[in-house]
C-alpha cells in the first residue's frame, strides 16, 4: 500500500456515510485496514462489563474506524486532495487546491 496521505492530527471531513459534512480531528490511523478514527464521528454503544479502569460499566459511547477513502483533508476550511513533493531533500505534503505545504 502507497503513503497514508491522512495523517493523526489532520482535521478532515467526512464525505461519505452517515456521518457526512461532519468535521473531526483524527486520532488515529491504522495502515494496515486502511482505516482512521476520526473525533466524534462513527459513533457507536459498547455495553461495557464493570472493571478495575471502569468501575460502574454500562453503556460506553465511543468512536469507531472509519474507512479513509469516506474522509477529505480540510485546509483552510475547504477540502483538498493532498499530494506528495520534494523540499530540497525532504518529501512533503501539499494542498492540490492551493500548492501550499502542510508539513
Amino acid at each position: 500500500m502507497a503513503t497514508m496521505k491522512i495523517k493523526k492530527g489532520d482535521t478532515v471531513k467526512v464525505i461519505a456515510g452517515k456521518d457526512k459534512d461532519k468535521e473531526g480531528k483524527v486520532l488515529a490511523v491504522n495502515k494496515k485496514t486502511g482505516r482512521v478514527l476520526v473525533e466524534g464521528i462513527n459513533m457507536v454503544t459498547k455495553h461495557a462489563k464493570p472493571s478495575m479502569k471502569n468501575q460502574q460499566g454500562g453503556i460506553v459511547h465511543q468512536e469507531a474506524p472509519i474507512d479513509i477513502s469516506n474522509v477529505m483533508y480540510l485546509h483552510k476550511g475547504k477540502v483538498t486532495r493532498i499530494g506528495f513533493k520534494m523540499d530540497g531533500d525532504k518529501k512533503v505534503r501539499f494542498a492540490k487546491s492551493t500548492g501550499e505545504v502542510i508539513d
